[in-house]
């Protein structure tokens, strides 16, 4: 049997707050609740556990004259509107954790009362191995895609109570019976390509306290129920992809789950892991049905499988896979011929028939540091490869290099391909990009800029592909990036297929950032290629103090037409 303890009862009258009348308010119809109670009971307590038997669970009881509903805030991130003031709340956080729970009372015309009250529960669960999995262990994190290449990684079904009562069979509760997508179903279209295009990251503490973030670059996949979160009306059953802001990281609080498993009609049908992640500051994992609770059906190290119930039609579930691999979608290219290249194989400076310099300083209009010559000890052909290398000179002064094909070579679509090794200190920006020749005419962005590769000066595990036009520049342009742990210390191919209908980035034939070549951007003339390292500046960032020199290395360029 069960044993609960009255932790406390508040009373709150009008008086008590600054924001409402000192007498009963009612104009009209708007009826503000006075006489607020709230009570908590833990459970499971005794002499022996004095906060709790460990489950977590506690009830409230929140009662007012004139109420109509009463919205729970539980202290833990979490919240619930409860029309009858009744619920029983389970926190996860291991240990003995003081919680400030705050409920309002809501009358008619919206107005409301509220009160607080502090409660210390224990709870005992916890599910490490989970939290490992997802993390990468202790002090570490990791990211995770979509698992864009497997049927079913978006799919929709019932709950247990919906399934009995489409036609009172178990049909399918435990898997997305009712749709779910084919693989890379959702990418390629502008209405659902950014579901595609997000990455999440787990992060474990010393102290086993997860963490979560999500990077959307920008926009979400919205669920077409759910537009008026960015204050949209979506058309019926169209999600949509709309600009949405997931900065930040959230805490993840890990529960058991309360889903009834007892009801399956597939023998086959593997037991779920049992574990709930409840994230803070409504997070949520890349497809947006408006929840911050996600059951883990099956985890592994480089698999994610989760459940999750939407927010305004709970009678359904929606379920999401992930992987730590981000997916490549089949890529055929169209140019097969080579049409020019540098393999790089004399030993000396680099070839002048295809190659010339940018020289000087005076920041490149992005505060850059560097001043670009063309000596040796900057740029020179040995052992196949071309080697750019930025060294600082004194103080607040570097030179490096700044090959171009200006005037030498200039085309119009093709793909080209450059097998390359980052440099690896901070405050070094790499790059290897295009720029549209008539930038002297057509000045900057109005020429345009195909950057096929860009890395920051602070993070060396991720690369970016970028293009610049009148439309996103001067700012960020139209950008995506991929994490690539190994992008300073292995050879890498990095790519743009650049076609008159689209502009397509690869990282070891992997598509990772598609953008589309309209007839409005200034991208259907000739470019010519770019190779540098830059010091300091917008993505260069804070330079190392020790610095000393790094190099870029470059195996081949190649442009096939």
């Amino acid at each position: 049997m069960k044993n609960f303890i009255k932790i406390t009862t508040l009373i709150l009258t009008m008086a008590f707050f600054v924001n409402c009348q000192e007498e009963e308010a009612e104009v009209g119809d708007i009826i503000t609740p006075t006489n607020l109670v709230i009570t908590a009971e833990v459970v499971g307590v005794d002499v022996d556990n004095p906060f709790g038997d460990g489950s977590g669970f506690v009830k409230f009881t929140a009662s007012a004259d004139n109420a109509l509903n009463y919205n729970i805030m539980f202290g833990d991130g979490q919240n619930e509107v409860v029309p009858s003031g009744v619920h029983t709340h389970r926190y996860s956080i291991s240990g003995i954790n003081t919680y400030t729970v705050v409920v309002s009372a809501t009358g008619t015309g919206g107005v409301s009362t509220t009160g607080t009250i502090e409660i210390q529960v224990f709870s005992s669960f916890d599910d490490l191995e989970a939290k490992i999995f997802l993390s990468g262990g202790i002090g570490s994190s990791k990211t995770w895609y979509p698992k864009l290449d497997q049927d079913g990684h978006l799919g929709v079904g019932p709950t247990l109570e919906q399934d009995l009562g489409d036609d009172g069979n178990l049909n399918g509760h435990w898997f997305p019976q009712y749709d779910s997508t084919s693989a890379f179903g959702k990418c390629g279209s502008a209405d659902s390509d950014c579901f595609c295009d997000f990455n999440l990251t787990f992060e474990l503490s010393a102290d086993s306290d997860l963490t979560f973030s999500q990077q959307n670059n920008g926009n979400t996949f919205f669920n077409w129920a759910h537009g008026a979160v960015v204050g949209q009306t979506f058309g019926e059953f169209s999600d949509t992809c709309w600009e949405f802001d997931t900065s930040g990281v959230s805490e993840v609080t890990l529960a058991p789950s309360s889903t009834d498993w007892s009801q399956i009609a597939d023998p086959a049908f593997p037991e779920p892991r049992g574990t709930v992640m409840n994230f803070t500051n409504d997070a949520f994992m890349g497809y947006y049905a408006g929840a911050s609770s996600y059951e883990i059906l099956h985890v592994e190290n480089d698999f994610l499988y989760v459940r999750f119930q939407d927010a305004i039609n709970p009678v359904i579930v929606w379920y999401q896979m992930f992987t730590t691999t981000l997916p490549g979608q089949e890529f055929n290219t169209v140019y097969d011929n080579l049409a020019w290249s540098d393999e790089f194989d004399t030993n000396g400076a680099p070839d002048a028939s295809k190659w010339t310099y940018d020289l000087g300083a005076g920041g490149w209009g992005n505060q850059e540091l560097q001043t670009y010559t063309n000596n040796s000890d900057n740029v020179i052909v040995e052992d196949g490869l071309l080697k750019i290398t930025a060294i600082s000179t004194g103080g607040d002064n570097y030179s490096s290099t700044r090959l171009k094909s200006e005037n030498i070579y200039e085309f119009t679509y093709g793909r080209v391909e450059v097998r390359a090794k980052l440099p690896m200190s901070q405050g070094t920006w790499p790059a290897i990009w295009m720029l549209g020749e008539d930038y002297e005419t057509n000045t900057w962005p109005g020429c345009g800029e195909i950057d096929i590769m860009e890395q920051t000066g602070q993070d060396k595990n991720r690369v970016l592909a970028t293009v610049h036009h009148p439309a996103v520049s001067p700012g960020e342009g139209d950008s995506d990036s991929l994490f690539l742990t190994t992008s300073t210390s292995e050879f890498h191919n990095y790519t743009v297929e650049w076609r008159p209908d689209t502009i397509i980035f690869l990282v070891d034939d992997t598509v990772f950032h598609t953008v589309a070549n309209t007839p409005d951007l200034p991208f259907e003339s000739d470019f010519f290629l770019i190779l540098n390292i830059a010091m300091g500046g917008s993505l260069g960032g804070d330079i190392d103090p020790a610095f000393t020199e790094d190099t870029m290395e470059i195996d081949y360029v190649r442009v096939y037409q």
